[in-house]
């Protein structure tokens, strides 16, 4: 775990604290937790575009807790990162409220993955089988209150919705009640892919509920941010591929404009980002203003030196570093 001596007073102090911003009655614009993608310096760049509240993408408690090496590789922040919650895998209750422990310092809250619907974390009991475990999860959620001492830390979940969604309604009240800051609701079943989202399934959750409900599923601008907000009357939006595709999506700008991309340049390099992730992100953030022969040199190219040298010979982004 990397971070450059921050303190959960500094964070804390310096930025509204979740719960509320999610009781201020405005659009909590929201980045969600991405495997691979939702790192510090993407986390950075998103909030120069008016994101709210950042996740990081999901870790593994157990290794979390259990390796120092997993710790450094997967955790790194920084004294502007905040507010910032930290999205967990987990089915043991100890070793979350471990892993809670160890992130509270850095971070305004945790969060337990229980919408992941890939098959590896199925098969580990891990994301999305948890909304079938309602009591597992109540158990969770307590062990990290009772062993987290700062009441400010927030608690929250990300679920996916049940076909019967009596069900879902059910989840959450349990939740609600066993003392979860507030719940994401990825408006799909586990089996849904690209099926429309059923908004209609989180405005009913909502309408169940007394604490916060975020909205999550296929947003791709601020006015679908702001629909889907009225839409279902949530407190926030939180949006993952739309993100990727324009981190400046929540500033109003339709496609990623170019000085977004000189911005993610410059911290990248900065932050020291792996090429893979840093080429990557470009590739995602360019998908609209490229022609698929410029994709196709593009995506091929190989080293930072060779990325800066398109960029500034073909967009006029040019910086020295």
């Amino acid at each position: 775990m990397k971070s450059d001596c921050v303190q959960a007073t500094t964070c804390q102090e310096r930025k509204k604290d979740p719960i509320e911003m999610f009781h201020s009655g405005q659009l909590v614009k929201v980045c969600a937790p991405m495997v691979r993608y939702s790192k510090l310096s993407f986390r950075t760049l998103v909030r120069k575009y008016d994101c709210d509240l950042c996740y990081t993408p999901m870790i593994v408690a157990a290794d979390f807790v259990r390796s120092s090496k997993a710790r450094d590789s997967e955790f790194t922040t920084n004294q502007g990162d905040c507010p910032l919650i930290v999205q967990f895998a987990a089915n043991d209750a100890r070793l979350l409220s471990d892993a809670a422990r160890i992130v509270c310092p850095y971070a305004n809250g945790i969060d337990i993955n229980c919408g992941c619907p890939q098959r590896w974390a199925l098969a580990e009991g891990y994301g999305a089988c948890l909304i079938n475990k309602p009591e597992l999860v109540r158990d969770m959620v307590k062990q990290v209150r009772n062993q987290v001492e700062n009441p400010r830390f927030s608690v929250s979940i990300k679920i996916r919705i049940h076909d019967d969604l009596t069900r879902t309604v059910d989840l959450c009240r349990k939740a609600e009640a066993t003392g979860v800051s507030w719940i994401t609701v990825h408006g799909r079943t586990i089996e849904e892919r690209h099926q429309p989202v059923h908004y209609e399934a989180i405005k009913i959750i909502k309408e169940s509920m007394s604490i916060p409900i975020v909205a999550n599923g296929d947003i791709r601008s601020l006015k679908e941010a702001e629909n889907v907000w009225h839409i279902t009357g949530t407190d926030g939006v939180m949006v993952a591929r739309g993100l990727l595709a324009n981190p400046a999506m929540f500033a109003g700008y339709e496609e990623t404009p170019l000085k977004c991309i000189w911005d993610w340049v410059d911290i990248a390099l900065e932050l020291g980002t792996p090429y893979m992730c840093f080429h990557q992100h470009l590739m995602y953030m360019m998908e609209k203003i490229t022609s698929r022969q410029e994709k196709r040199i593009f995506n091929a190219l190989s080293s930072t030196s060779a990325v800066l040298d398109y960029l500034t010979d073909h967009y006029g982004i040019d910086q020295t570093f």
